[in-house]
């Protein structure tokens, strides 16, 4: 027995289309594909199935603050140290490392 299918329309920025098909074509899935494993995934989680959230701030740049902004971010930045609230430089760069190598 043939299974049945619903359609679902959606409309995209042209530009973004593409450029997601072809990686997706790459990976050897149609949008169709795609489109299906989403639905599962948000059936299975019973919500979204990843994060949604704006990008964090970036820091401001030392040109852009003022001397008491600066040394108030100094201040905070060796309170975050004393107080357990960072980590070690090493290990902050491998995972930078990694993170750029796989992506």
């Amino acid at each position: 027995m043939a299974v049945k299918t619903a359609n679902v329309i959606a409309r995209v920025e042209p530009q973004i289309k593409e450029q997601a098909e072809q990686i997706l074509s790459s990976l050897g899935i149609t949008a169709s594909n795609l489109i299906n494993m989403l639905y599962r995934q948000v059936i299975l989680t019973r919500g979204v199935p990843f994060t949604l959230e704006l990008p964090k701030a970036k820091l401001p740049s030392r040109d852009s603050m003022t001397d008491d902004e600066f040394i108030g971010m100094l201040k905070d930045s060796l309170e975050d140290v004393r107080q357990g609230r960072s980590e070690d430089a090493d290990i902050v760069f491998d995972r930078i490392r990694k993170e750029v190598l796989h992506a």
